[in-house]
């Protein structure tokens, strides 16, 4: 990433009011204070990132490297050897909380060794009020927290921390605020995920997700395009739109946009060769958007439309808003208009109030839909949500049996799906040498398989036609035409 000029500001001046000016400021004033501490300790300081969760925590933590970089930090995956470790949080089980409370243990011993050392926490779990309280209690060598709100405020966030020698804390309960033009480091050159919208309205009743994201807010969408252009222009092919529910976009915005008409928009942009997107709830799943799925010559032939139980009257309990029959209709409509679609998704097992009779509802969609994969979870209480408290909560044994049982028969399926492309040629976005052997490549098709074929580094990042000779389960062995 280039670094800014940040010359033409004068940080002995009052900071400016308006975003994103505001942070720049912060920048230029924080890369003093990096710039110092490195001269003092006679070499540069450096940082590692550690996200948990999602593809949009990890959209979040691209901003916090390009904020990181351009104030005079240098990366490292080396936690051990980092001068500032930041854990951008997830909170989506209760798991992931005492996950990070270990690994905190870990950096106490560290920073007790090198006392100059930051700590920062941001994310999900950090918008959990009895999280705060219980880092402000017990964790008091933490330096830096903040929430998902106000991720912008990173560089002024810095600032505070460098000038006040103390814990710094700025949570945020809810905002209506989207700062653009902001530094981000992409972790590959060749695709990037892009933010359409924050927060979600669903309130699905095991989910904690709106309750620390916030309520839905669409960008503007000349943002969107703007920001996807700039992307295109310094050498991206593929776009994944990001939203909690990508289908309700547009709904906060002065002039109205549905999902669909922003994809047709952003199929224009020249120079662009693949669209993605995630999620997409199937109460907002519209006929627009399977018809512009159908014409499109840009949209991958992928989508990741969650059922979560198969059962009607389990949905109902999780507050999802669509039935059984619903969602089938759906995927016909869809594998009509888009034959060669590949539809994943996800499934809980065990929700309060599940009976073997609901289960094998959800085992008849799965027989039904055939998916190519599917992610599979135990439900996992979550406080603060209201499926936490239902009666009726599942026996552990019960859960496990079922979810055995589920995971065989969606393996055996994805098996027999995903091995019908055997033999032909498939387009293919070179992403990186192989993991296990060097004298391969690794790809992905449209419809989101990997490809594993002989090629060298100069390939990564291009489009190449690929012969799928083999089919491995859940990828392929090729070779480039």
């Amino acid at each position: 990433m280039k670094l800014l000029d940040f010359s033409n500001i004068n940080i002995n001046e009052e900071a400016p009011v308006c975003e994103p000016e505001r942070q720049y400021y912060y920048m230029a004033k924080a890369r003093r204070y990096v710039t110092a501490k490195a001269d003092e300790l006679g070499h540069p300081l450096t940082f590692c990132v550690t996200t948990f969760g999602c593809q949009m925590n990890a959209r979040d933590s691209e901003k916090l490297v390009g904020v990181l970089e351009q104030i005079g930090y240098v990366e490292t995956s080396n936690e051990e050897e980092a001068d500032f470790v930041i854990y951008n949080t997830c909170t989506v089980r209760e798991n992931a909380n005492k996950r990070v409370y270990g690994r905190l243990g870990q950096l106490s011993r560290m920073k007790k060794q090198k006392p100059y050392m930051l700590i920062g926490l941001c994310g999900c779990m950090m918008q959990e009020p009895e999280v705060v309280e219980k880092l402000k209690k017990s964790y008091r060598f933490v330096d830096l927290i903040f929430g998902t709100h106000n991720i912008y405020k990173f560089a002024e966030l810095i600032v505070t921390r460098f000038e006040s020698e103390r814990m710094v804390i700025d949570i945020w309960k809810d905002t209506d605020k989207i700062v653009e033009d902001l530094p981000s480091e992409r972790k590959f050159p060749f695709k990037s995920g892009v933010n359409i919208m924050f927060g979600c309205n669903n309130f699905c009743s095991y989910c904690i997700v709106p309750y620390v994201r916030g309520r839905e807010r669409s960008r503007n969408p000349k943002d969107i395009i703007r920001e996807i252009e700039k992307l295109v222009a310094d050498g991206v092919v593929e776009v994944m739109l990001l939203g909690q529910n990508v289908n309700s976009y547009g709904k906060t915005l002065d002039e109205r946009m549905t999902f669909a008409e922003l994809l047709q928009e952003i199929e224009k942009i020249e120079g662009l060769e693949r669209i993605r997107f995630m999620t997409s709830h199937p109460k907002d799943l519209s006929d627009e958007l399977i018809e512009v799925m159908s014409k499109s010559k840009k949209i991958c032939k992928h989508l990741h439309l969650p059922i979560q139980s198969g059962s009607t009257n389990i949905l109902s309990k999780m507050n999802r808003r669509y039935t059984k029959e619903h969602y089938l209709e759906l995927v016909d409509k869809i594998r009509a208009a888009v034959p060669d679609i590949s539809l994943t998704t996800d499934i809980i097992v065990g929700f309060p109030g599940e009976t073997e009779e609901d289960f094998l509802e959800t085992l008849d969609v799965v027989r039904k839909v055939r998916y190519d994969s599917a992610f599979t979870f135990i439900y996992s209480k979550r406080t603060g949500t209201p499926a936490a408290t239902m009666e009726n909560q599942v026996p552990d044994d019960v859960v496990k049996e079922r979810f055995d049982r589920l995971l065989k028969e969606v393996q055996d399926i994805s098996a027999e799906v995903c091995s019908v492309h055997e033999g032909t040629i498939q387009s293919v976005l070179v992403e990186s040498m192989n993991d296990h052997d060097a004298s391969l490549v690794t790809g992905r098709m449209s419809n989101n398989l990997l490809v594993h074929f002989p090629g060298t580094q100069e390939l990564i990042g291009k489009i190449v036609d690929v012969h799928l000779l083999e089919a491995k389960g859940f990828y392929y062995m090729g070779e480039m035409i």
